[in-house]
């Protein structure tokens, strides 16, 4: 049977960052698997995991309980069944429901194939001051699912938001393991605890994405001799739009920077090629952290969300324009 871990968590939480941590604890002798959703169809989280030694399924373009839960069980059946490993880490988008997801995991169908442990949630106390982000079914959804509170990202917190988390622990806390973190860094054997929080979730309303390319299930790609594409995806308030460049394209390194520094949306992910190599970029609000390396990505992938729609062509048209190859 396959150890799982579901790890939830709100849009700009810390979630990819964590499992990076989690992968690099790996024991060699194991096998690991990560299945990924994203909200929008460019594949960002895909292209961080890709150098991680685990398995990579991505579900790109909603979330993955949409469609009666069919693209994550196309992804989840392919993972258990070709790759057969010892443990599998399960990333929702930001904007997913637990609920659906986890009745799918404790399914009849796999228990011969499953061993499902706790659920990490992974938040940034900060959202807590964020009455948009509060009143998110889903938000509020993903912290009652869960078996073990992961307050990320320590390092930006603030009296206020560590105020407003203590009185949100005191009322909704009990029964669940608490973890403090930084940037993530979280101890792997938080993976082998079981699951703790049975309670029944409240069933979630429908919600809607418009899935116009893939139905999530492939991550967005470039056919033929096509130099960039653009992909916009959107559903419950939230516009993601994302773009892909050929392996040719290079970035000026200084521009890219500051256009994600400044476009006018509430979070900014992306792996570039630029001369130095390959610059990611990791924006949350006015929160940005960017990590160079001298190695040549095989694209470039980036991706806008927003609580609302904005001129994507005004941002693309200045994208374009930095472009140097």
């Amino acid at each position: 049977m396959t150890l799982t871990n579901l790890i939830t968590g709100f849009l700009g939480s810390g979630k990819t960052t964590s499992i990076l941590h989690l992968l690099a604890t790996k024991p060699a002798s194991e096998k690991w698997a990560v299945l990924v959703n994203e909200f929008g169809e460019v594949g960002i989280d895909g292209a961080l995991l890709a150098d991680s030694g685990a398995l990579l399924k991505e579900i790109p373009g909603g979330c993955m309980c949409c469609i009666n839960g069919l693209p994550m069980q196309v992804g989840l059946n392919t993972l258990l069944r070709q790759g057969k490993p010892d443990r599998l880490l399960i990333e929702p988008t930001g904007l997913g429901h637990p609920k659906q997801i986890l009745d799918i995991l404790t399914a009849p169908v796999y228990e011969p194939w499953i061993d499902l442990r706790a659920t990490l949630c992974v938040l940034d106390p900060r959202q807590l001051l964020d009455e948009k982000i509060v009143s998110n079914e889903n938000f509020r959804d993903q912290l009652a699912a869960a078996d073990v509170i992961i307050a990320n990202k320590r390092d930006k917190a603030t009296a206020e938001s560590q105020q407003v988390f203590e009185q949100w622990w005191q009322t909704y806390g009990g029964g669940r393991l608490r973890v403090d973190a930084t940037q993530g860094n979280i101890d792997a054997g938080l993976l082998t605890l079981p699951r703790r929080n049975l309670a029944p979730l409240p069933e979630s309303a429908a919600h809607a994405h418009s899935h116009p390319s893939n139905k999530g299930l492939a991550a967005l790609s470039l056919p033929g001799h096509q130099r960039w594409r653009r992909s916009v995806n959107s559903g419950q308030g939230y516009v993601a739009c994302g773009w892909i460049f050929d392996a040719d394209t290079q970035f000026d390194t200084i521009g890219l920077l500051e256009w994600a520094r400044l476009a006018p949306v509430s979070r900014v992910k992306g792996v570039m090629r630029i001369a130095e190599g390959l610059v990611r970029i990791n924006r949350q609000g006015m929160d940005l952290h960017i990590e160079t390396q001298n190695v040549a990505p095989p694209d470039s992938r980036i991706e806008l969300i927003n609580d609302g729609d904005i001129d994507w062509n005004v941002l693309q048209t200045s994208l374009l324009k930095l472009r140097v190859s």
